[in-house]
């Protein structure tokens, strides 16, 4: 399955959003992640010939449209919050923003 964000991108998306406290985007991310994990159990099911081969190959069918809807979302995600591009770093105003949130809540 072709992908825009490798297994790595995928995790360290997540990571910032634990960091930060910013789960939106790392739960798209982590929906990726279980996603290529379903299209690779599909493809062993699949290469087991005493399995029907219709039915996984519809399931990984439609798990892969899914996983490419979701990498559309989390591209526009990404631009929409200026993450940036390369590192795939949440942007410094929006990590304070989070942290400062996050401070908020403990004092309160």
């Amino acid at each position: 399955m072709k992908t825009k964000f490798s297994d790595r991108d995928l995790e360290h998306i997540v990571e910032q959003g634990m960091i930060f406290m910013c789960a939106c985007p790392a739960q798209v991310a982590g929906a990726m992640q279980q996603l290529r994990q379903l299209v690779a159990y599909q493809m062993r099911c699949i290469s087991d010939p005493d399995n029907n081969i219709e039915v996984h190959q519809q399931i990984a069918d439609s798990t892969i449209k899914a996983h490419r809807e979701l990498e559309a979302c989390l591209t526009k995600v990404i631009a929409l919050e200026h993450w940036d591009p390369v590192t795939l770093d949440m942007p410094e105003g929006l990590r304070k923003r989070q942290l400062d949130e996050a401070n908020d809540q403990d004092q309160a």
